[in-house]
């Protein structure tokens, strides 16, 4: 069977919570919910107004991890600062979960990579919600919900670990293709974590060719399309990748060179293969 993509062209915090209950899945407690805080600086990151709708709905902790560069998110004490000053934590309990320590989830299948760093923290969760910023990537290509459970949900050394594809010190020089390949390694420790109880949304807005982890990032170059939802992370960010073929918009090639010279579609291909996800879905407009 195809898997199931809920759409919505409606893009509100409104529309989100449609989406999420068309889903209808149902979390249980201790649910992480997993955001992009946004890097000091960033312009395009989705706040924590936008997704207030579901964060109250769902009544879990938002979470994230600490980076493995320079910025304001590369300790605890700097990260929490700029989730207060962004407003997450005005609004929603907020935990760091490398805040104090890490784990290692074994990946007895992993192409590239056999175990993944990610904070201890995730050990007070028993299921995940994935929210996730679709856009450009300066080294996968693109970002949604596969890099939130890779990058996203590993600690600061995990995201070392993963990008110098399993060689820490080769932080920013692995093989491109062996680097989208552990994170779809990463990605599925997380999915077997949680006993794959986890749901994922995507929302096509405020699309730039660069990360929200950038400081300085481009403006967004092509216009809004939508949300998405799905309980299957390889097909919903299939289904983005499609969505941004399909445009008509002006700035679309811009966006699609940015994933093409990343050969960001890989990390789906590696993704499926492992058996996250199906990349044959059905799309159902809400």
């Amino acid at each position: 069977m195809k898997s199931k993509v809920y759409f919505s062209k409606e893009i509100s915090s409104e529309a989100v919570l449609r989406l999420y209950k068309a889903l209808g899945v149902e979390l249980g407690e201790r649910v992480a919910i997993k955001v992009h805080s946004g890097e000091r600086g960033n312009q395009n990151f989705l706040g924590p107004e936008f997704w207030k709708d579901i964060i109250c709905h769902v009544g879990g902790t938002v979470v994230e991890c600490n980076t493995a560069y320079e910025g304001a998110r590369n300790t605890t004490e700097r990260h929490l600062e700029l989730m207060r000053e962004h407003g997450w934590a005005e609004l929603f309990p907020v935990e760091i979960l490398d805040a104090t320590s890490e784990i290692a989830l074994e990946i007895p299948n992993g192409r590239v990579i056999k175990k993944n760093f990610v904070g201890k923290g995730i050990k007070n969760y028993n299921s995940m919600l994935v929210l996730s910023h679709f856009k450009g990537h300066p080294m996968g290509g693109y970002g949604g919900a596969i890099k939130q459970l890779s990058i996203g949900v590993a600690s600061s050394y995990g995201k070392k670990y993963i990008h110098g594809a399993g060689d820490e010190n080769n932080f920013w020089s692995a093989p491109r293709d062996m680097f989208l390949e552990a994170m779809a390694d990463a990605a599925s420790s997380v999915i077997d974590f949680f006993g794959g109880r986890l749901c994922y949304i995507n929302v096509m807005k405020n699309m730039s060719v660069d990360c929200d982890c950038c400081a300085v990032a481009e403006d967004p170059c092509i216009a809004d399309i939508g949300i998405l939802a799905s309980c299957d992370p390889v097909a919903i960010d299939q289904a983005c990748i499609d969505l941004v073929y399909a445009s008509k918009d002006k700035g679309a090639p811009h966006l699609i060179e940015r994933i093409e010279s990343r050969n960001g579609i890989h990390t789906i291909e590696a993704s499926e293969a492992l058996g996250l996800g199906s990349r044959e879905y059905e799309l159902i407009e809400i």
